[in-house]
């Protein structure tokens, strides 16, 4: 069973994933991966230099991620190229581990942990998709608190992201991180456990 889990920014996502992994299912950062993916040498990376050129390079030849993103980060179009870089070798890789676990584990839970699960259309691949939401007001406080910003500058990065009200009609299960840590365990607790009931019931 493969499962989408997103969430907007500031949610909870990550926290999530976590009591995920420690409940037993297998979790693919899309974030880690998509780090993996333009390393020195692969593809991903060539295709970047050639779209943005070399002065996106750090001396030792890896990819200046803080140079790129302040290149990208309000600007649709060069984030538009730079997202069809990206996303097509982030799925391939996590659609080819998701297939090497599900042959060694039948009864394998495949988290594909992913902020851009709808936005990039993978959530059409999962067998469920999974949302964490929480109120606005709470997400910008922590983005603020997180990131050592501006109230401003928390707003723009939210702005950046497809609504999370916009999220809500994808996601077969909703956990709600307004509380506290406790109250998030039980949530996804109770989620995973009605997985293999409703296995067990089909």
């Amino acid at each position: 069973m493969r499962i989408g889990l997103t969430g907007s920014i500031a949610s909870g996502k990550s926290t999530v994933s976590k009591r995920l992994l420690a409940l037993g299912a297998h979790v693919l950062d899309a974030d880690r991966i998509a780090r993996e993916v333009v390393e020195p040498g692969t593809e991903g990376l060539s295709h970047i230099v050639s779209a943005f050129g070399k002065e996106f390079l750090l001396p030792d030849g890896s990819l200046d991620r803080k140079k790129l993103a302040a290149r990208v980060f309000g600007n649709d179009a060069a984030l538009g190229v730079l997202n069809g870089i990206t996303h097509p070798l982030v799925i391939d890789t996590m659609r080819s581990r998701s297939d090497e676990l599900e042959k060694t584990d039948q009864k394998a839970v495949v988290i594909w942990d992913m902020p851009l699960l709808i936005e990039c259309g993978a959530y059409r691949e999962m067998d469920l998709v999974w949302l964490v939401a929480a109120d606005r007001e709470v997400r910008i406080a922590r983005v603020m608190a997180r990131d050592n910003c501006t109230r401003e500058h928390a707003l723009l990065r939210m702005a950046a992201q497809m609504p999370q009200e916009d999220k809500l009609s994808y996601a077969d299960t909703v956990i709600f991180n307004d509380g506290s840590m406790e109250e998030l365990h039980v949530q996804v607790d109770r989620a995973y456990q009605r997985l293999f009931e409703e296995k067990e019931a089909l």
